[in-house]
């Protein structure tokens, strides 16, 4: 089993699974960053409250985040075509999972913005600060531990997502899980590519938790 062909092969595929899991989180943070101020925003205690405006945000992402990963798959393979040219492959993967991801980033960013106490936005209202000013650097700057927590957590969620995608020909780990250890009954090969999944994610923690604690002021 160990031979060139087949290192190679996980070689290539752990470093297509970074690729799809990197590029959809940067993509996810794109939409779902300005997603998760905008619904803090709007809330009823916000900055700048919007009833309407916050219900059918939050409705929005509720639908979006009850849909399995799966059927949002085979749902999105025209936009997936439209965008992509195809609808398989590592690239191609990209769009269902930030579709996928988005809302789920929205939810982690709502809910690190929350946790920023209430009297230093408070204290920068009462100097007149205006209302970008306050959420890049008030909310944003004082969340931003949690928000690298989050980061972390949806890289992982965001890696089984992509492993899933092997299902449909995605490309990466996932897709060798299924073709050689589940059509071909090649265990091996199965067991591997889940410890490197699994490495994989407990790689990417290890480096959001560090980051998380430099950048705590709380911890110096």
């Amino acid at each position: 089993m160990w031979n060139s062909e087949t290192i190679m092969m996980l070689a290539e595929n752990t470093g297509i699974t970074l690729y799809m899991t990197l590029t959809s989180t940067i993509m996810a943070y794109v939409i779902g960053l300005p997603l998760g101020i905008a619904l803090v925003v709007t809330a009823k205690d916000g900055l700048r409250p919007r009833e309407l405006v916050f219900k059918q945000l939050d409705m929005v992402t509720n639908i979006v985040r009850s849909v399995p990963f799966l059927i949002l798959l085979i749902l999105v393979i025209p936009l997936t075509r439209l965008i992509a040219g195809k609808s398989y492959g590592a690239t191609a993967t990209i769009v269902p999972l930030t579709i996928a991801a988005a809302p789920f980033v929205a939810r982690l960013v709502e809910s690190s913005l929350l946790e920023v106490d209430k009297g230093v936005i408070e204290a920068a209202q009462s100097m007149g600060a205006s209302l970008w000013t306050i959420i890049w650097k008030v909310l944003l700057a004082e969340a931003r531990t949690s928000l690298i927590v989050g980061a972390t957590i949806a890289l992982g969620t965001i890696l089984g997502y992509s492993a899933m995608a092997g299902v449909v020909g995605g490309g990466g780990l996932g897709d060798i899980a299924i073709r050689y250890g589940y059509y071909r009954y090649d265990s091996d090969i199965m067991w591997i590519t889940v410890i490197l999944l699994v490495l994989l994610v407990q790689i990417l923690q290890v480096i959001g938790t560090k980051l998380s604690r430099k950048l705590d002021k709380r911890s110096r």
